[in-house]
């Protein structure tokens, strides 16, 4: 603990932000991590609790009092090899995870909690900065041959466990660029994708071998995976969207999100998309009001939308949570995201009853207010309305990992539509299938890149105690 009576004497201070009319105008990062000063105070708010709560809050149990107390006394090198024990990846979870460590932070209870994820940012861009990021090269190989299928935050933690451990690793990606989500779900003025690329630099200087534009199921043959490797492990992401069944759902100009989102990234990669769809100059109707969404309004807002609505079916979370009830558990309360402040207009309890359009084109919604009873939706009489809509996006979140890929490998599925994996005792990830284990969004289903990470690290450990008989790598 750095300064005993710290959490007393000194603020929660967030990361600065750059203005709204600067950041809109491009597609860059606009968080602006703190000082080493800023760091150190904040650090010095941690109370080092004798139950750390935090690190049970977090899904990759980061110990964060230690990481902490470490920043307060300005050791960053030894910050970033704690941060690394437990965490492959910070520089992503420093940029895009909701800190459920932060909601269980035992400050959090009648003050505001410790700036951990800004602390976590500071770390690993320091420790990038001084070139502290190395690769971890392990001299002793085991001959094992270990094909990860999907190359999102799960894959990438499961593969550079494994490649650390003696393994020959690839990576098969179905897209043309690794990252999975992080690299076409997951806009960059969020994360910019010179993340993913330095880790891929460090993988392959470790081992692991990627492999693009490898669709198992519809380009590669499941079976030739399966007898070419000693264990697959699937890393998918949750990319089957939930529709829409309303009348209109035909017309041009609604779509998915992740038909809108992902394109926006390949421009600023670099490539040429034809006939991309743009919301400059459309009245953009977003229906969804998660964490896609908000993607989706920052991206609109980028293009230069003449306006923007954001539906979200379930009622208005309370704007502040009732502590003494929830905490330390992550709560339901009404969040606002960066790119709700650059500009949106946002409603709860709306049901989209039809799309209506001209020429086989969208121009407007029609919707009404509802109202939740005994968990039973009902609409709310006189309340119907009509809004221009030029660009509707669907953000009604995902139902499941690609069933193709689950499929072409003959994987039991659980109600859900994921990979029927338990995640405890003997065999724990591996599915009915032998050799064939399943981790992150494949095996759970939509979820934060934190718990990808988490499930890639674990599925590792449970690959090389199948491979091997026992395991080194953390649990």
């Amino acid at each position: 603990m750095g300064k005993v009576t710290g959490f007393m004497e000194f603020d929660r201070l967030s990361e600065a932000n750059l203005p709204v009319t600067d950041r809109i105008k491009n597609y860059k990062e606009f968080v602006l991590h703190l000082t080493d000063d800023q760091a150190k105070q904040q650090g010095a708010r941690c109370m080092d609790c004798g139950i750390p709560f935090c690190t049970t809050g977090c899904p990759v149990n980061n110990i964060i009092p230690d990481f902490n107390d470490l920043v307060y006394s300005q050791d960053w090198k030894s910050a970033i090899d704690v941060l690394h024990s437990t965490n492959n990846f910070p520089e992503f979870t420093g940029r895009i995870c909701p800190a459920p460590c932060e909601a269980a932070c035992t400050l959090n209870i009648n003050n505001d909690a410790v700036g951990i994820k800004s602390i976590e940012h500071a770390i690993i861009d320091k420790a990038w900065e001084n070139d502290w990021v190395v690769p971890q090269i392990n001299p002793n190989k085991t001959g094992k041959k270990i094909a990860v299928v999907g190359s999102g935050p799960a894959g990438l933690a499961a593969a550079q466990q494994l490649a650390r451990a003696g393994h020959a690793v690839t990576v098969l990606e179905k897209n043309d660029r690794i990252g999975g989500l992080l690299r076409y779900g997951i806009p960059d003025f969020k994360m910019e994708k010179s993340h993913i690329d330095k880790r891929m630099a460090q993988m392959l200087a470790e081992g692991v071998e990627f492999k693009v534009n490898q669709y198992v199921g519809e380009n590669i043959k499941a079976d030739d995976v399966i007898n070419g490797y000693d264990a697959v492990i699937l890393a998918g992401g949750a990319e089957a969207p939930r529709d829409l069944q309303v009348q209109g759902r035909e017309l041009d100009g609604v779509m998915y999100a992740m038909d809108f989102l992902p394109n926006q990234n390949k421009v600023v990669a670099g490539d040429k998309v034809m006939n991309q769809v743009m919301a400059t100059n459309k009245h953009v109707v977003v229906i969804g009001g998660g964490d896609t969404g908000s993607d989706c309004v920052g991206t609109s807002n980028r293009h230069g939308a003449l306006s923007i609505t954001q539906f979200e079916l379930m009622p208005q979370p309370p704007t502040k949570e009732n502590k003494e009830l929830v905490w330390p558990n992550w709560p339901l309360k009404l969040r606002t995201s960066s790119s709700h402040e650059e500009g949106a207009n946002r409603d709860w309890s709306i049901t989209t009853k039809e799309l209506k359009g001209e020429n086989g084109k969208v121009t407007h919604l029609v919707g009404s207010k509802v109202e939740w009873k005994d968990g039973k939706m009902a609409e709310v009489a006189g309340t119907e309305f009509t809004i221009a809509a030029d660009l509707v996006l669907l953000a009604m979140g995902f139902v499941s990992p690609m069933q193709k890929v689950l499929e072409a490998f003959g994987v039991e599925k659980d109600a859900r539509g994921n990979a029927k994996a338990t995640t405890d005792g003997l065999g724990c990830y591996k599915t009915n299938k032998d050799k064939v284990f399943a981790a992150g969004d494949m095996r759970r289903g939509q979820s934060l890149v934190v718990w990808a990470i988490r499930e890639g690290r674990q599925a590792a450990r449970a690959v090389d105690e199948f491979l091997m008989g026992s395991s080194t790598l953390p649990r």
